[in-house]
């Protein structure tokens, strides 16, 4: 392996490793799943999202009884590792794995370790989904790729949490959705929204509903699909309120779309920015400010200075 340090925004072009991610989003729902069928609920649905670890990805701690369970994609050693709070483990390598044999193996796996659990096998929010005990077409893996990836979700996720902090309202973890693939975080201004009117292809109409119950301004980064076939940030409201979308937003690569009803960044603006970190505190900043003074959040009720290290906040 190359002693060379890795590039901290590397690129990620969507061509190249679109079958991999295909079949990475479905690795990430049957663990999901699993998550989902034992974790009481939680508002939401954050109880079912997965988290950016140093290695990976991880469910955390899932309830199993009086012990517990937790699933994890490393991506340093490209490993899937199941392990338990009672000192027992089981892994297995992602490479050459269709959705079908990763099921298949997980879910042993889990029996070996007497974790007994059933799933819902359907994909959520994909068109034209296959079972997961039957999908051999989804097989791709590469490696470089899925590194990258990774390596890009660990600045986000770091950036995110640095924004986050900026934050006194209601505001949810950088968490990780693995029904749309996306790293989010998301704030609230406290006050209930109007019913959601669901039709999320392959969700079911009152998980959409609960987790649209109130107010929010939420974004994200995911690896693109549809009308925008390319890794980019985004920034949406619900309920959008009249002038959001007009809004002048920065950095200047930003921009409204109309077919998402999102402000979207090209992740190739970040990455290309002589502060990637600062470009992308620029945009969630200000598009979290155009929601907000849109709908007339109390702002100087809920924010606050973005926390520093060892500084305890001022009140």
């Amino acid at each position: 392996m190359s002693n060379a340090p890795e590039v901290p925004w590397p690129e990620l072009p969507t061509a190249a490793w679109r079958e991999t991610c295909a079949t990475l989003h479905l690795w990430t729902q049957v663990i999901g799943k699993i998550r989902l069928a034992r974790a009481p609920w939680l508002n939401h649905s954050w109880h079912v999202a997965l988290y950016v670890t140093a290695r990976g990805l991880t469910t955390s701690p899932i309830p199993d009884g009086v012990r517990t369970f937790q699933i994890e994609l490393d991506f340093i050693d490209h490993l899937l590792r199941i392990s338990t709070s009672d000192g027992a483990t089981r892994q297995f390598a992602l490479a050459g794995k269709s959705v079908a044999s990763f099921y298949a193996a997980i879910m042993a796996d889990l029996a070996e370790l007497g974790i007994h659990v059933a799933i819902d096998e359907m994909p959520n929010e994909l068109p034209e989904p296959i079972c997961f005990s039957q999908d051999d077409r989804h097989a791709s893996y590469d490696p470089d790729a899925v590194r990258r990836f990774f390596r890009i979700l660990v600045n986000v996720d770091r950036v995110f949490k640095q924004f986050r902090t900026g934050f006194l309202g209601k505001a949810s973890p950088v968490h990780f959705f693995w029904g749309s693939f996306d790293l989010a975080v998301t704030r609230f201004s406290g006050r209930r929204a109007p019913r959601y009117p669901g039709g999320v292809p392959h969700l079911p109409d009152d998980v959409a509903c609960e987790a649209y119950s109130h107010e929010e301004s939420s974004a994200g980064f995911w690896p693109g699909s549809g009308a925008i076939d390319y890794p980019a940030f985004y920034c949406y409201a619900y309920p959008e309120p009249a002038g959001f979308r007009t809004t002048r937003v920065r950095p200047d690569a930003a921009f409204f779309s109309e077919a998402l009803g999102e402000f979207i960044l090209p992740y190739d603006a970040v990455r290309t920015a002589p502060q990637p970190e600062q470009a992308l505190l620029e945009f969630l900043q200000s598009t979290y400010e155009a929601a907000a003074n849109a709908a007339k959040w109390d702002r100087d009720a809920l924010e606050c200075p973005l926390g520093q290290p060892r500084v305890v906040r001022q009140v």
